[in-house]
């Protein structure tokens, strides 16, 4: 389908955008508190503004967005609940943004506090916050924006909470279904307000979700032109034919997306002078070290009073780890799963049979040497808990079908599993050697998050609580790695899910 419409794409980018009136769009979205450059060297609030300030120096007409989940994933959010990154974006100037699902990680409550912080005009278009006030005051369906005569709408899209936030986390904010919601809004927009361009900001993920998905979006879609995307932490690069979605009615609609943590930003040039004619151009900045050229002190000076209890927790020294463990490879999500199982048992007070942990709860690697307080926690940020499970072997491999649905999950090491990534289901599961008995009772180490159907887990509610932690993850996974006595963490690099 993409290569079809890749001819139409690349002829319409030729139409002429040298002294066109234009709009540039710019981008964000899953920057997860990184207001520093990540642990690998790239982002960082500095630089982000830097570009910034680039693009506004050479355009006039230009707007800076945010697709969600602005926060979760940093000491600063662990310490201070969003408002240093709030006050980030206003000191870039962000002028729209929406919610993703780590808004909510803190409550109904915190997520209204932080939105009342912020400058930015922030949209939703298929959450209903009647039953929240203070949050209905707070969120726009949609805002018209007049560029030379040329009207350009953005709407908000939110997926759906139930299976990914937290239970009691989004009480008050009801989901309307985001398929319909999206195209009523937009055929309003174009047809009754005389909207020209309709850009839809959206925390769905690009593709394959279990919820509607962005291409979802655009292949249902008549009235929508722009969807600029986040959640799936997918990276859509500027000219692999991904970026444009044939919509239904026959026109290609452009999808961007930049990964997470702010490594990337996409600028968006829509000639306005040729809406309907000319397609929008995409361009990615990586933010890198070549931006470091200014520093702005008036953001030091904002970030100074956050950075102190970032500073201090960054330099308390807990253990050391044999070799650097990224967070994207099986070693650290090994290292994890087997702790949970070890927690577990200390939970139960007696041997579990095994542990479950998502990997999408890995938010940083771990060097190589020494390992600081400030990096487990951001390495391990959220307010979960771990807890013991009995449950049926029939609920526990339906959960391991979830997990294989997404790639593969955290297990311990008495697991080892197969997948087919085709059919995304399991096709083997192991536990010490011996197939699990769907009529047996098991006792599963995870965290409450998961035990509650987060991440889609919802074969884990059958189950029943039977211990649980009064600790955070993060400060059980402190303890135990203080408990090691200095002896490097070595875990096996060997996946324990694997696709075959």
């Amino acid at each position: 389908m993409r290569k079809s419409i890749f001819g139409l794409v690349a002829a319409a980018m030729l139409a002429p955008l040298m002294w066109a009136e234009e709009l540039v769009i710019i981008q964000t979205n899953d920057t997860h508190s990184q207001l520093d450059p990540t642990d690998k060297g790239l982002g960082g609030i500095q630089r982000r503004k830097v570009l910034i300030d680039s693009i506004k120096s050479e355009h006039d007409n230009v707007l800076v967005t945010d697709a969600g989940d602005a926060v979760q994933g940093t000491l600063f959010f662990t310490l201070y609940g969003g408002r240093a990154e709030m006050a980030a974006m206003n000191a870039l100037g962000y002028d729209l943004a929406i919610l993703g699902n780590h808004d909510f990680d803190n409550g109904v409550d915190s997520l209204a506090r932080n939105v009342a912080l912020s400058d930015a005009r922030w949209l939703s278009t298929n959450y209903d916050f009647s039953q929240r006030a203070d949050l209905d005051s707070l969120f726009a369906p949609y805002k018209i924006y007049d560029f030379g005569g040329k009207k350009v709408a953005f709407i908000g899209l939110n997926l759906d909470p139930k299976g990914m936030i937290a239970e009691g986390n989004y009480d008050g904010v009801r989901y309307l279904d985001v398929i319909k919601a999206a195209n009523s809004t937009a055929w309003v927009l174009k047809n009754l307000e005389g909207v020209d361009l309709v850009v839809a900001l959206s925390h769905l993920g690009y593709a394959d979700m279990p919820n509607p998905s962005d291409e979802d979006i655009a292949k249902s879609s008549e009235n929508i032109d722009i969807i600029l995307g986040g959640h799936s932490h997918t990276t859509v690069v500027p000219g692999s034919g991904n970026e444009w979605i044939m919509n239904a009615a026959g026109k290609p609609v452009l999808v961007t997306q930049n990964g997470k943590s702010g490594t990337k930003v996409t600028e968006v040039i829509v000639n306005l002078d040729s809406i309907g004619s000319a397609l929008p151009a995409y361009r990615q900045h990586t933010i890198d070290s070549r931006l470091d050229r200014t520093s702005d002190p008036a953001i030091e000076a904002l970030l100074a009073p956050y950075r102190k209890g970032v500073d201090e927790l960054m330099g308390v020294k807990i253990g050391r780890t044999a070799k650097a463990l990224d967070n994207t490879e099986p070693a650290l999500l090994n290292f994890v799963s087997d702790f949970c199982r070890d927690r577990g048992a200390q939970l139960l007070g007696k041997p579990v049979d095994l542990a479950l942990m998502n990997k999408g709860s890995l938010r940083r690697s771990l060097p190589k040497g020494t390992i600081t307080q400030g990096e487990i926690i951001s390495m391990q940020p959220f307010a979960n808990r771990v807890l013991v499970l009995e449950i049926k072997g029939k609920d526990l491999l339906e959960a391991f079908d979830v997990m294989a649905s997404r790639g593969g999950d955290g297990v311990s090491s008495e697991v080892s599993a197969t997948f087919d990534p085709t059919t995304r289901r399991c096709a083997s599961v192991l536990l010490n050697g011996k197939q699990i008995d769907p009529e047996a009772t098991y006792n599963v180490a995870t965290i409450d998050y998961l035990a509650n159907g987060g991440d889609y887990m919802a074969p884990l509610t059958r189950g029943k609580v039977v211990a649980t932690s009064d600790a955070i993850v993060y400060n059980d996974l402190i303890n135990y790695i203080k408990s090691l006595r200095n002896k490097p963490i070595n875990p096996s690099p060997a996946p324990r899910m694997v696709a075959k």
